[in-house]
């Protein structure tokens, strides 16, 4: 019996050794035969085996479901050869991904090559059930007929656009409490784009300032982060459970459809005599003249929803975390637009072009913060990247995969000329940079460029101009026992003083975070207070620097179960570390 079993078992290994090795072996000819004749060398090869690859996939979805990908993607490309300093790739079953942040390969992706990249079927197929055959997911001809439907939209200065940011951001500033009272305002910017997208789209808002609980609004954040899960395990996309993600999707239609509905039963003639007024005509209005499926009225508009609420929030939030943390910049830029609007008046769009430091603060946030970090191209016939100069192009062949990062392309130290008077280090937020430099062409997109290049990317100064003129100040202010509010988290300040400090990842361990990614305290609300109790050190982040640094208890609004906290070099006290100031993860 005893014999039997150890046959039995002796058996089953070799035959799971047989199975892996044979797996490896025809992972490895697909590769070589897809390889073979190819014009071109490899970029930096980061796994050499299915394996190593599906590990890798893995680490990136853990890295991204811990906010750290920048982390990640840089630490992938810290080790390459001189001969491709800027680009590296794995491979499964002869799918190649290209991972780069290289300028020019960049460039050729978008410009001088693109007709031997787009989206590709791979990325409508994992995106279809969001997006559609929406501008974000579709290339030729089809993807030409999404844009110009879209594009007359955001093209023209339409003061009922300017009317509706104004009012819903007075809507925002009435939901910041008076002095001394702190507030999550990355929550609220990404309520009120929510609120601006659909009023602007479908005429009527989802309201999710007055009510945070809106159904809409979870709905959408929980189709976003399942999608871009799904996204990142691409090749195992149909092995993933997608019940809460089509959920969300119905929720998200169940709330649209009846405005689609409504539109198509206008004739012609009324939705003609409509686009002669801006106060009541709609996007969605718009796109029914121009189309009666409504299949396709739905896909625009969920793209659009998309990119206009995403990446106005971010910047938004970004903006305001970076003026927090200098407040010489803040003053400088409240009096400018003080100085060009006075106290009462709303901006109008001369206004908003004429105020050169506002537009200087949003593109050096934009510079730190690209409104689309991470974006995936496919080639759609056999092409090649540049090589480094004097070096031979990379291999791309047809159904490669391409993620290039503005993000991490931005931050890369060598683009930017040396520190001087006029030219801060590339790794601080300094508005006044932007008066005496001009970025190199490709070096700063943070909308894309080429054909592609963001058709929306306008009124976010609109929200920041307002905000300018409705505070006096927004930054942490030294007094004792102060509150103020810093990014994404409520801090109320006892003490302050300079110290060394060196910044690392930290869990909360008296708050615990539910599976939406918001903290939930002892009774399951997002408004219990607790003290942020460090433990070991998972990662180190950025170099020591001297930082002001508060003694603080860490208060409710916090979106992320991580954060930077920022630890003594001395003494090295548990206790300091325990309770130093707490920063969002970049």
């Amino acid at each position: 019996m005893l014999a039997s079993l150890a046959v039995s078992s002796w058996t089953a290994s070799t035959w799971l050794l047989a199975f892996l090795g044979a797996f490896w072996a025809v992972d490895a000819l697909i590769l070589a035969l897809k390889l073979r004749g190819s014009t071109g060398v490899r970029a930096h090869v980061l796994a050499n085996n299915p394996f190593r690859t599906i590990f890798l996939f893995l680490q990136t979805t853990y890295y991204q479901i811990n906010n750290d990908l920048l982390y990640y993607f840089n630490a992938a490309l810290s080790n390459n050869e001189p001969t491709c300093l800027h680009a590296a790739e794995v491979s499964f079953f002869g799918r190649r991904i290209i991972i780069t942040r290289d300028t020019e390969h960049i460039k050729a992706v978008l410009t001088s090559k693109l007709a031997h990249f787009g989206k590709g079927p791979q990325f409508h197929r994992i995106w279809e059930g969001f997006l559609g055959d929406s501008i974000f997911t579709t290339d030729g001809k089809q993807w030409q007929a999404s844009r110009a439907l879209i594009r007359p939209m955001f093209v023209r200065e339409r003061i009922r656009d300017l009317d509706i940011f104004s009012r819903w951001t007075d809507t925002l500033l009435r939901h910041i409490p008076g002095d001394g009272v702190t507030v999550d305002m990355c929550d609220l910017f990404y309520r009120m784009t929510l609120d601006v997208a659909t009023d602007f789209l479908l005429g009527a808002s989802v309201g999710s300032l007055d009510n945070p609980r809106s159904e809409f609004s979870r709905a959408f954040t929980e189709v976003q982060r399942e999608q871009m899960i799904l996204t990142i395990l691409s090749p195992f996309w149909s092995f993933i459970p997608k019940r809460r993600y089509r959920n969300g999707i119905k929720k998200l239609e169940e709330f649209m459809d009846p405005f689609i509905v409504a539109t198509l039963k206008l004739s012609p003639e009324e939705l003609e005599r409509l686009s002669k007024f801006d106060k009541d005509f709609t996007f969605l209005h718009h796109v029914a003249l121009m189309s009666k499926d409504p299949k396709v009225i739905r896909d625009q508009i969920m793209a659009v929803l998309l990119a206009g609420r995403d990446t106005t929030a971010s910047t938004l939030s970004w903006t305001l975390y970076e003026l927090c943390r200098y407040p010489a910049t803040w003053d400088k830029l409240r009096a400018q637009v003080l100085d060009v609007v006075g106290p009462s008046r709303t901006p109008t769009y001369e206004d908003l072009k004429s105020m050169r430091y506002l537009n200087h603060a949003i593109d050096e946030t934009l510079r730190l913060y690209p409104a689309v970090p991470y974006n995936w191209r496919a080639a759609v016939s056999d092409t090649t990247l540049p090589g480094q100069p004097g070096q031979p192009d990379i291999v791309a062949n047809n159904k490669d995969i391409i993620l290039y990062s503005t993000l991490s392309m931005q931050r890369r130290r060598d683009l930017y000329p040396p520190v001087s008077e006029t030219f801060a280090d590339p790794d601080i937020y300094s508005p006044d940079r932007w008066e005496h430099w001009t970025p190199k062409p490709w070096q700063y997109i943070p909308f894309n460029g080429g054909p592609r290049i963001c058709i929306g990317t306008r009124h976010r100064s609109t929200v920041l101009a307002e905000f300018c003129l409705n505070r006096d100040g927004i930054c942490v202010n030294t007094a004792e026992s102060s509150t103020a509010a810093i990014g994404m988290l409520s801090i109320t300040r006892q003490k302050s003083w300079d110290v060394q400090a060196r910044a690392y990842r930290w869990h909360f361990t008296k708050l615990t975070t539910a599976p939406t990614g918001k903290v939930r305290g002892d009774k399951g609300e997002t408004e219990e207070r607790g003290i942020c109790s460090a433990t070991s050190p998972l990662s180190s982040f950025g170099q020591p620097a001297t930082f002001q640094v508060p003694r603080q208890e860490v208060g409710n609004h916090i979106n992320l179960g991580t954060a930077v906290c920022l630890e003594l070099n001395s003494p090295p006290d548990v206790h300091d570390a325990e309770i130093l100031g707490c920063l969002p993860l970049s």
